[in-house]
């Protein structure tokens, strides 16, 4: 698959670079969840010239700086003594840097932390000497968020404060997204899209997977991903398993409840045997990110009324269908694993089309607020209203409902919850009501 998008970050970077080169180092720190591609950004904005690469891999120190110093050798054309420790590397690196303009990037930064979490503090030694006196520019990769945020932004940390620049990669937009699959198939309907989108969340390496296997329509998605050899299999395991450590039993045992519609911190609290979790949902939504707490639109921030979202579109997939039917992975019954998905499609997707539409609100850039509405009564019908959207000038508001298909919508029920929320909280906007469907996409 082609290089598609990021030409901000794209251009960032060779700023960057250029600053570097004439005034002084500059170090950049490249994050984003695993699969979003931190090293294809780099490589690609960097490939019109030579770089030095460090890839930290779990080797020990020496076997790694023997590595590290052939790379330099090749790119900086230079002889290299013989270095055991990180420690001499990187201040012969910093001394090069004096008489030399050149750009080095460490890959997988946070792994130090398992090889020799001193390093940290000597590359802050060097960097605060050497900074304003050489031509280096400093990339920085990692994809353990949890564990990049903690070496560049916790304040006790040695690296505290010495990123210039810090870039945080996002999944693709809706509209790279539709160019993409647009692209590969030209005879692609909006039901493949919305597939496209629950499957992949728009994270580039799942997208190309897909795009590689060919699979662009919604049973070729669903089979490729449900194919035994398939990286889909393990992957949500893989991601999560070095962020959440040796406790992952408890995050796992978290998330799969709010993927089967436990939202609320009661409901997990209950299937999990009335374990305190409070602890567990702060650090899956503030550390790990992995999690979101949403509130009804125009709630108090301590409002009680919250519901629990998995943040990431493919985990909610992988979580939902992939960790809970892990009996039937295990057993090698991925026919009927494929079955199963294929059946509950329709359900699943009602959900991630709801979703779509909000992020569709929020990329138009004329929304100040996009959110949802319920009201929480015990023994009576919830008021609930798929999507609200205020404008930025705050006079408009547009309320959704949102159904696959238009004729499962009931316009005098809708009107009578949308006159609720506007006695309500709505009062003083101008309202503009649609029900949007597949085919609106």
């Amino acid at each position: 698959m082609k290089f598609y998008n990021r030409e901000h970050e794209i251009s960032k970077l060779r700023e960057i670079r250029d600053l570097s080169y004439t005034d002084h180092s500059r170090l950049t720190v490249v994050t984003g969840r695993r699969r979003i591609g931190k090293t294809s950004l780099i490589v690609k904005a960097l490939e019109d010239e030579p770089f030095v690469y460090f890839f930290v891999a779990r080797k020990n120190e020496t076997s790694l700086c023997a590595t590290f110093c052939k790379e330099i050798a090749l790119k900086l054309n230079l002889f290299v003594p013989s270095i055991t420790t990180f420690h001499e590397l990187f201040a012969f690196l910093m001394q090069q840097g004096e008489t030399k303009k050149f750009t080095l990037v460490i890959d997988e930064f946070q792994e130090f932390f398992n090889i020799n979490s001193s390093i940290y503090s000597d590359i802050q030694n060097y960097w605060d000497q050497f900074r304003l006196k050489t031509n280096i520019n400093f990339i920085v990769s990692g994809s353990v968020y949890s564990l990049m945020t903690k070496i560049f932004q916790h304040y006790h940390e040695p690296l505290f404060g010495r990123a210039d620049v810090m870039l945080k990669l996002n999944p693709f937009s809706l509209p790279v997204l539709k160019q993409i699959i647009s692209d590969y198939t030209s005879s692609y309907t909006n039901d493949d899209l919305l597939a496209f989108y629950a499957v992949t969340g728009g994270i580039p390496k799942y997208v190309e997977l897909l795009v590689d296997a060919k699979a662009l329509s919604v049973n070729k998605i669903i089979h490729a991903v449900c194919d035994p050899d398939s990286p889909f299999r393990d992957e949500g395991k893989n991601l999560l398993i070095d962020e959440f450590g040796k406790q992952y039993g408890t995050y796992f045992s978290i998330l799969d409840a709010i993927s089967n519609g436990l939202n609320t911190q009661a409901e997990i609290v209950n299937v999990l045997g009335d374990k305190s979790i409070g602890g567990q949902l702060k650090k899956l939504e503030e550390t790990y990110e992995v999690i979101t707490k949403v509130r009804p639109i125009f709630a108090k921030k301590g409002t009680q009324t919250v519901r629990y979202e998995i943040a990431d579109m493919f985990l909610r997939f992988w979580f939902r269908y992939f960790e809970g039917n892990r009996t039937l992975i295990e057993m090698n019954q991925f026919a009927m694993l494929e079955k199963i998905i294929l059946t509950d499609y329709s359900t699943y997707s009602g959900k991630v089309l709801e979703d779509y539409f909000k992020q569709q609100f929020i990329e138009s850039g004329e929304y100040g607020e996009i959110g949802s509405y319920w009201e929480a009564k015990k023994g009576k019908e919830q008021c609930e209203i798929d999507i609200v959207g205020l404008s930025l000038d705050k006079k408009q508001a547009v309320v959704v409902e949102v159904k696959r298909q238009r004729k499962e919508f009931k316009s005098d029920l809708f009107d009578v919850k949308v006159q609720h929320v506007k006695d309500k909280i709505l009062s003083k906007y101008e309202l503009i009501k649609l029900c949007l469907t597949i085919e609106d996409m």
